[in-house]
């Protein structure tokens, strides 16, 4: 089995476009949430989300036609085509049938059902416009991959919602193990969008203002969008065409509650660790930085909390949510979360969770990282995503240079 390694990151995100400027919002707790621009929001009690003002596909994509596709699938080609620039990854070092696409989401094109929705209530069936009706499948998002790329490997959309980015770094990191594809691009994509927001709120989850996860007064999610691309690639491949390698992907662990759609498992949820655990070959002592799935939501945040210490015990590492800072950008979420891990990895420092004020009593074991960047020598980064249905994934990262059994 070869190793896998990241060697390109394609962050599109309220915090920033491309890694550096992501890099440099991470570090500076950069507050990407604001008032709701995107669609109007009037009558909504809460108005805040994550939006990426400014979105311009055109300036990022090069053969994708935007004006063919919706705005998720955009996110998903931009950040890839962000991803394979930044890994200096020309078309011509790898055959196109030996590089894949796999990109996870929520909602696919939201926007799109959201506007053939409005025209279906407004002059029924005969109303839709078939151009917009075409945009709706969700396996678009991997082919606008594809086609962006051309890329004739494997090609594939998961829908498994806020962890759908580590299904998707999971199932790109088999095919690079198992041989069948040289170099694959894996993330997740969604977009803000009428409906998401109004059921987060009559769900009770939504935060007015600020989401604040892991403080005693957290109130709930701020919905978010944006793209996160990873360049996944074998070892092999990697060094014989000389790359810059950010980190090592170590493994994963997949599961599921089988339970409840929106009540976490405590139990499961250890378990997934400790699966992701084995599969990487660590043990909790070697990990030195948790990238939270921490919503914001009381129930979540306690949750996850109370699973890290079932794994680490009382003194686990510091546990951070990025989420603070872009919202919660759904089947996007975890491949921020992968990028902002491996650049903790690559650039020596801890993200950290923003709008953190008081210790919840609840969870006086945990370190959210409050507030501030925190410099650190940072060797192993565990990722978790979690989503509707219990449906839990969680990678792991680690320094190249590491030795490892």
């Amino acid at each position: 089995m070869d190793r896998v390694v990241v060697t390109g990151l394609g962050p599109v995100s309220s915090i920033g476009i491309g890694v550096a400027d992501f890099g440099r919002g991470l570090r500076a707790g950069r507050i990407g949430t604001s008032e709701i621009a995107g669609f109007d929001s009037t009558g909504f009690p809460y108005v805040h989300g994550g939006e990426v003002h400014g979105f311009a596909p055109q300036a990022m994509v090069r053969r994708v036609d935007p004006a063919s596709w919706g705005r998720t699938s955009l996110f998903a080609a931009a950040a890839a085509r962000l991803a394979v620039d930044d890994a200096g990854l020309g078309m011509g070092d790898v055959a196109r049938d030996r590089i894949g696409a796999v990109v996870g989401t929520t909602s696919g094109e939201s926007q799109v059902v959201e506007a053939l929705t409005a025209q279906q209530v407004a002059g029924g069936f005969e109303a839709l416009d078939p151009k917009l009706v075409e945009l709706v499948p969700a396996a678009r998002l991997a082919h606008a991959v594809s086609e962006e790329l051309d890329a004739s490997g494997p090609s594939i959309t998961i829908t498994t919602a806020c962890s759908a980015s580590n299904y998707a770094l999971a199932y790109a990191y088999e095919h690079l193990c198992s041989g069948s594809a040289d170099v694959m691009v894996a993330g997740g994509a969604d977009s803000v969008c009428r409906w998401a927001h109004a059921g987060f709120y009559r769900m009770g989850a939504l935060a007015e203002r600020a989401c604040s996860p892991f403080d005693r007064d957290r109130s709930g999610i701020l919905t978010g969008e944006g793209g996160a691309a990873l360049v996944l690639e074998t070892f092999e491949h990697a060094r014989a065409r000389g790359a810059r390698i950010y980190a090592e992907m170590l493994g994963y662990g997949l599961n599921c509650d089988a339970h409840h759609m929106v009540a976490p498992n405590q139990d499961d949820i250890a378990e997934c660790v400790r699966q992701a655990h084995r599969s990487a070959g660590v043990a909790p002592g070697d990990i030195d930085y948790i990238c939270a799935h921490g919503t914001g939501t009381r129930a979540n945040d306690l949750v996850e909390a109370r699973a890290i210490r079932d794994v680490f015990g009382d003194r686990p590492p510091p546990v951070s949510s990025i989420k603070s800072m872009l919202g919660h950008t759904m089947g996007a979420a975890s491949g921020f979360g992968a990028i902002a891990s491996t650049l903790a990895i690559a650039d020596g420092f801890l993200p950290p969770t923003v709008n953190w004020r008081n210790q919840d009593p609840d969870m006086p074991w945990l370190d959210p990282v409050a507030n501030v960047a925190r410099t650190a020598r940072v060797r192993t980064v565990q990722n978790n995503g979690f989503a509707f249905g219990g449906n839990n994934a969680i990678t792991i990262f680690g320094a190249m240079d590491e030795v490892r059994a």
